[in-house]
């Protein structure tokens, strides 16, 4: 980074205030069309229900973009979000270059959550393959194809650790662990910004939402998180600090507050923590109008009091609010904040700008070069391969895999709905790009009927019923306190049931769901999830025995949503729930999940087997033996656990430690060790003091975080 030091040095001694303030300014282009409300207020409109969606397109159809030119010539404007392809971006990128006083390069963002174009599945479901090779070859084809789109930086990976299914936002991360979510976020920042963040198709790689934002209280977005600090530490934490150590070059602080302070002020968070102890020299991005709503939070007066209490915490970049543009000149002006806290906002972004290579080639595509990047046939092969390794089978009374001929009966309107199949956040997609179920058994030659008439049941040898959630249902700004099924959707699958054909549900959903009922009644359960752009040539891949399912849950499925928040690494009580009338449980549900985190059958068995720990000086080595004891080959996704069973605070009744997916043809055996540091063992104290403490420990490894072979180990140190 030094070789950057000196331009950006002598880049602020000619800007001026103005100037400077205009690189802190990320700005999304304006709406404006044939409509006397503002585009919010037209979207409350329809989601209030007072127009319709196709009132709400129709008045979308006459809007035209502003991008503000006049605000940008004037330097005014030092980053774009949601530019959306290479002509509009270097149209805009000519006129900071070439008509600015200083001619400074722009930065444009844009929210690549699951893929551009070539529309993977969901963060949750990719998280199901358990597979960070995987998931850096899909960042890969993402920061590919949005790069040619002329996108400088993607506002992921989200590594919020979430244990509540209510939060619709649980569908952007890894999952509910917070060993399985650093690993994911390493591999996504990896991926994205590749070795050499000045190449044409790498990507800054923006980590949100930094903290805590998957505990929001009551599983209800944009709300607060209060927790211990030593929780905070070891739960919530870890992910971001681990991208940091990956190389990501931009942070995103969350829209909830730490223990009454929101993250966009909260200087603790920003500096303390992330600047000086984790020596991050990165740029800060708020979340959109996130530093204005410190208003709302109450903990500033008003929005020139947010903007001086977000520069003095530690961000750099205003997304949308206009609080800094409103209110920074005036400030330092008027000697309210210092010119020098100014000045190394403006550096951090100047930094990246740098690394970008954008001074030096400021016009990094061209819209041959989009054209030709944007779905390529291997990118769909690659979407195709992914969703197939996210798909959780849930359920098999030995109905899959279907055989060959087998008269399919299709079912529900998710099923021929292309547009539904891939799930909240990806802005870039074309629905009629997508593969749906019906789509695919068109193409694959299958023997089915896509039944509105449930008479027609009789002419099937089985039925796929498609269930869960529309993709609006989850994401952001998509809280549900009811996660089950919907009641009509429940009274098809009775309906489906009586007729005594075999009953294949595939679920699409953004989130965990409170599966009691349909685990109940259907004769296989498929957790497809939002499976992306293949959704359909993947799920019959499965079903049909194509592909061997091996993904496994990176969440826990309660019974029922009033058991939420529920997840595996929860803490013993000192009365755990058991047959007595006065133990921790409900008395209306089962204490125990319907599907346990680390959960997921294949199309064979495995068996395991002679669970061995050794210790030596810095680390124990747990090893067990697994043998496919089935017909066909499959991989199994091998999870180590530890339990601390006496310490000075509670300690969680599981933790995964490690993990690793193993190939085994039928009667092949393997032996897999795992070397677990006892550096890995500690905990945070009372005194905030990271400690590891002899005593006894409980080490497992099994097939999921139920389902395990356990052995103790006393550490002596």
């Amino acid at each position: 980074m030094a070789q950057y030091e000196e331009k950006i040095k002598d880049l602020l001694e000619k800007m001026t205030l103005e100037e400077k303030v205009g690189q802190l300014q990320q700005c999304g282009p304006s709406l404006v069309g044939a409509f006397e409300v503002s585009f919010s207020e037209l979207l409350d409109m329809m989601f209030d229900g007072k127009i319709s969606e196709a009132e709400f397109g129709r008045l979308m159809s006459t809007a035209q973009e502003d991008f503000h030119e006049e605000d940008l010539r004037a330097g005014k404007i030092g980053s774009y979000n949601g530019i959306k392809n290479a002509a509009t971006a270097n149209k805009l990128q000519k006129i900071a270059v070439e008509e600015t006083r200083l001619g400074i390069p722009l930065v444009f963002g844009y929210d690549v959550i699951h893929g551009y174009r070539t529309i993977m599945p969901i963060p949750l479901a990719e998280a199901c393959a358990w597979d960070p090779a995987l998931w850096e070859k899909t960042a890969r084809v993402a920061a590919k194809e949005a790069t040619a789109a002329g996108i400088h930086m993607t506002f992921a990976p989200m590594v919020d650790v979430a244990k509540d299914a209510r939060w619709g936002r649980v569908s952007e991360g890894a999952g509910e662990d917070a060993y399985l979510s650093s690993l994911f976020g390493m591999a996504k920042v990896k991926g994205f910004q590749s070795e050499d963040l000045s190449k044409e198709d790498a990507m800054v790689a923006c980590v949100k939402h930094f903290a805590g934002y998957g505990a929001a209280e009551a599983g209800r977005d944009y709300n607060r998180v209060d927790m211990s600090m030593q929780r905070f530490y070891e739960e919530y934490l870890p992910p971001y600090e681990a991208c940091i150590k990956a190389g990501a070059r931009a942070i995103m602080p969350a829209f909830n507050d730490i223990n009454g302070v929101p993250c966009s002020v909260n200087k603790w968070l920003l500096t303390n923590i992330l600047r000086e102890k984790w020596r991050f020299d990165g740029m800060t991005v708020s979340d959109a109008n996130a530093i204005a709503e410190c208003v709302n939070h109450g903990i500033a007066e008003d929005k020139s009091d947010a903007s001086r209490q977000a520069i003095e915490a530690g961000m750099d970049m205003d997304m949308s609010s206009n609080s800094y543009s409103e209110s920074l000149v005036q400030l330092v002006q008027n000697g309210v904040v210092k010119e020098e806290v100014l000045d190394r906002a403006v550096a951090d972004v100047l930094r990246i700008k740098c690394e970008l290579g954008l001074f030096e080639h400021p016009y990094q595509t061209s819209e041959e070069r989009e054209k030709e990047e944007l779905l390529k046939p291997e990118y769909r092969t690659l979407a195709r391969e992914t969703a197939g390794k996210s798909m959780v089978l849930l359920k098999n009374e030995g109905v899959l895999p279907l055989k060959n001929g087998t008269r399919v009966g299709v079912v529900g309107g998710l099923a021929d709905n292309r547009g539904e199949m891939t799930g909240a956040w990806a802005i870039g997609a074309n629905p009629e790009e997508c593969i749906s179920i019906v789509d695919a058994c068109n193409v694959q030659g299958i023997d089915y009927i896509y039944i509105k008439n449930l008479e027609e049941i009789e002419n099937c040898d089985v039925v796929v019923v498609s269930l869960g959630e529309t993709k609006d249902q989850s994401g952001e700004a998509a809280s549900r306190s009811d996660i089950t099924i919907p009641e009509e959707q429940m009274e098809l699958l009775d309906e489906l049931v009586k007729s005594g054909k075999p009953v294949i549900t595939v679920l699409f959903n953004g989130r965990p769901l409170a599966l009691g009922a349909v685990a109940e009644k259907a004769d296989a359960i498929l957790e497809a999830w939002y499976p992306g752009i293949e959704a359909g040539n993947a799920i019959l891949d499965i079903l049909f025995g194509r592909v061997n399912p091996s993904a496994k849950l990176t969440t826990t499925f309660p019974y029922a949503s009033g058991q939420c928040p529920m997840y595996y690494s929860h803490i013993n009580t000192g009365r755990p729930g058991g047959k007595g009338k006065f133990t921790s449980k409900y008395l209306d549900t089962p204490l125990e999940p319907v599907y346990p985190f680390g959960y997921g059958l294949s199309y064979t068995t495995y068996n395991y087997r002679d669970l061995e720990v050794v210790e030596s000086r810095e680390a124990f080595i747990a090893s067990a033996t697994i043998t496919n004891i089935g017909e066909v080959a499959g991989e199994e996704i091998v999870q180590c656990y530890i339990r601390d069973l006496v310490a000075q605070r509670v300690r969680p009744v599981k933790q995964l430690k490690a993990f690793e997916k193993i190939k085994l043809d039928p009667g092949e055996s393997k032996k897999i060790s795992f070397t677990i540091p006892y550096q890995e063992l500690g905990y945070y104290n009372n005194e905030m003091e990271y400690i590891v403490e002899e005593g006894t420990f409980e080490i497992f490894i099994g097939k999921n975080s139920d389902d395990c072979l356990s052995q103790k180990i006393v550490l002596y140190r």
